[in-house]
């Protein structure tokens, strides 16, 4: 307990005049705003195509928060010129501790029943979510709000560690400050407040890197690095604590402004018509934002609305609403508060508490989407484990309830509800053991789509950084036969691919250019590349002491001249991380393979240009881009530019479940129309027709079958 010295002025009296004045009055309207603020994160967690900024219902949580929080405070303090920072701190407890423990132990049983390989790299995130430190943790780990490939059940938790740390170290600063001004100065600080959330959303705007966000290898603008460790730009903007205070910090100083009884009694008193016209437009705004702003845009960057001053303009958003729900004279409070939007806004902790796990237990991996079904489903068992978890467990422990509850069973020992008391206990002991051991003891292993990554990487080269610097006597000889016009398949030639079942061509593929790869009949694929690609024979060398991969699966090659530029490679694969999965298979048929994840097409321009410099272009090239992010038509145009002394360029269109695959597979099938040296397989219409263990689960990357029938597909088509 806190004690600070009344003031000496005789003006400051607590009579019933001031003492309902200080008094924070129960708004239905603002659990109407949680409500709001809930249902949007949580149909962005679902499915962000629907929703793209619905996060910013975050940013909502963050102002209530710091509104609240400080005026709770402030009235405190007037009542009985206290503060109890113990009691404030067992109040935060009683109401967010149980319930985490509760999802935190479910997880983990979950996880090491049914997704045991997890379990080992959960243990960082289950004591980061204890100790309210998941944003750091996620931060430092690289398993930002953006990464894809984890079952990550925890992730949601960033928010919370946000939160709490401002409940921790807020209360703190408030006492200082009401000790050395009391209640009636206190107003004063809310300008240097303002003035601090102003300057941290200007800081954020300077931070923002506007490029795309690649691995760390490929993109290095987009992070900052501690040594060899790389922290995402993006990521520490978006969960960042420091960033994220401009929110926290407008609603606290709000509040030392604007206090509902205060109002009243003010010249606004008669303003109420003029909020509720005001709350419309704040609603409208916030609307249009969730709609059209982005975290991460489908050019793969992130949104500069979004970091440059769209947080912010959806913090002074919120507390438009919050001025017009605490208004006595506006009709915002009863219409937000309205008996749907009240149920789901009181118990917003725990739908927004347990809806992120459910989720992942349906899809398995965070990038995944959900559909609608899934959707539905997920909803209903989200609000069946909050309503348990909020009857059950938040509101008697908050209340105080459960304790007289336990008391008079136990005056009873022989009554149900004694034994029901044991049982339960029982069980929540023995979970709580059963989980704890497990994640004890688990192992820590990376997920099975970065293993691969890991292992078929072996059989890649960065071509764009080895350059003309190979030495001639580290180039040894090889059996590989060239790309030459024996064994490019002619403009005609259909390919024979076994194919267990037809492939469908996609809608409107009678209007596709010839050249591209659609559907046969017989499972036959028709290829039509282009005419005059023929290429001289000659003897080509392993690269084997290049350290790619050995001599016995080497097929393609370097020629060296006996004085010149760098070597030639006759077969090159460059692409993102669905052609890397086959990285392994493509080396095996011949090629020489440069794919890295994430890798976004615009931002491999540069790259093409330094590998055609090098020299080390040669006659044919496959490309597979666009799953990252879309591009436009003239980075198209610019690549081909490029690569327009190749033979053969062969695109690969994209399978995603992701907005801009439709947009850039159109701009890819198109491109034979208007290059006489492409040919386009398309992978959109291919994929799915693989039969066999093709797919890992999320849908895009390939595993085992399918990374056979990928690599086949593509040897096949070149007619090698």
């Amino acid at each position: 307990m806190t004690t600070l010295t009344p003031p000496p002025s005789p003006s400051f009296d607590v009579g019933e005049h001031n003492a309902r004045i200080s008094r924070v009055p129960y708004l239905s309207g603002l659990d109407g705003m949680r409500a709001l603020a809930v249902i949007a994160v949580m149909v962005y967690h679902a499915n962000s195509s629907w929703l793209p900024g619905g996060f910013l219902g975050v940013e909502m949580f963050f102002v209530i928060s710091g509104y609240l929080i400080t005026l709770l405070i402030i009235a405190e303090r007037e009542r009985s010129y206290t503060v109890s920072l113990v009691g404030f701190w067992k109040r935060r407890a009683r109401r967010l501790l149980p319930a985490l423990y509760v999802m935190l132990v479910l997880v983990v049983a979950y996880t090491a029943v049914f997704e045991s390989a997890a379990l080992g790299q959960l243990r960082g995130d289950v004591i980061a979510g204890l100790f309210y430190v998941s944003n750091w943790y996620q931060l430092w780990v690289g398993l930002g709000y953006t990464a894809a490939f984890d079952f990550a059940p925890l992730r949601h938790l960033w928010s919370l560690a946000v939160e709490e740390q401002f409940y921790v170290i807020w209360p703190l600063v408030m006492v200082a400050l009401l000790g050395r001004k009391g209640t009636r100065k206190v107003a004063d600080v809310s300008r240097w407040l303002f003035i601090a959330a102003v300057a941290i959303a200007i800081i954020t705007a300077l931070l923002y890197h506007p490029g795309p966000v690649g691995e760390p290898e490929q993109t290095p603008d987009a992070y900052w690095f501690i040594g060899d460790h790389a922290i995402s730009k993006v990521d520490f903007l978006y969960i960042g604590t420091f960033s994220r205070l401009s929110g926290i910090l407008l609603g606290a100083a709000f509040a030392m402004v604007w206090r509902p009884f205060a109002i009243v009694r003010g010249p606004l008193r008669g303003k109420g018509p003029v909020f509720d016209i005001a709350a419309l437009f704040a609603l409208v705004a916030l609307g249009w934002m969730c709609w059209n702003v982005y975290l991460i845009t489908p050019e793969g960057a992130a949104d500069s609305r979004l970091f440059r001053g769209g947080l912010f303009a959806a913090s002074i958003l919120t507390l438009v609403l919050i001025a017009a729900v605490s208004h006595s004279g506006a009709r915002s409070n009863v219409a937000l508060g309205n008996p749907v939007l009240k149920w789901i806004g009181v118990r917003s902790y725990g739908l927004y508490l347990y809806h992120w796990p459910i989720y992942q237990a349906i899809r398995k991996l965070a990038g995944n989407k959900l559909t609608f079904s899934e959707f539905v489903v997920a909803m209903l068992i989200t609000a069946a484990v909050t309503e348990l978890s909020y009857r059950f467990i938040e509101t008697p422990i908050r209340t105080g309830s459960f304790w007289s509850m336990i008391r008079r069973a136990r005056s009873n020992p022989e009554s149900f509800q004694w034994r029901a008391l044991i049982a339960g206990a029982a069980a929540a002991a023995g979970l709580s053991l059963f989980a704890g051991a497990a994640l004890a003891t688990a192992d820590v292993e990376s997920n099975e789509i970065a293993d691969e990554f890991a292992y078929n990487e072996e059989s890649t080269v960065d071509l764009s950084a080895v350059g003309a610097s190979v030495p001639e006597d580290s180039i040894a000889s090889s059996t590989a036969s060239p790309v030459t016009a024996a064994t490019v398949v002619p403009p005609t030639a259909v390919v024979p691919i076994t194919m267990p079942q037809t492939t469908l061509a996609p809608t409107g593929a009678a209007d596709l250019p010839a050249a591209t790869v659609i559907s046969a009949p017989a499972d036959t694929i028709t290829v039509a590349p282009p005419p005059d690609t023929t290429t001289p024979p000659s003897t080509m060398p392993s690269i084997a002491s290049l350290g790619l991969v050995d001599d016995a699966t080497v097929t393609a090659s370097l020629t060296v001249p006996p004085q010149g530029p760098a070597p030639t490679l006759r077969l090159i694969g460059f692409g993102d991380s669905v052609m890397l999965g086959s990285a392994n298979q493509l080396a095996a048929r011949g090629f020489v393979v440069d794919a890295v994840q994430s890798r976004q097409l615009s931002a491999a321009i540069p790259e093409l240009q330094a590998i055609r410099d090098n020299g080390f272009l040669g006659s044919a090239v496959v490309i597979h881009l666009g799953t990252n992010g879309s591009f436009p038509q003239s980075s198209l145009d610019e690549i081909m530019s490029i690569l327009d002394d190749v033979p053969i360029v062969v695109w690969v269109t994209g399978k995603a479940d992701r907005v801009w695959i439709p947009g850039n597979n159109e701009k890819i099938r198109a491109l034979p129309a208007a290059y006489s040296n492409v040919s386009v397989i398309d992978w959109e219409v291919l994929g799915p027709q693989c039969i066999g263990d093709c797919f890992y689960g999320d849908g895009i990357h390939l595993n085992g079958d399918g990374q056979r029938y990928y690599a086949d597909l593509v040897a096949r088509v070149l007619g090698i």
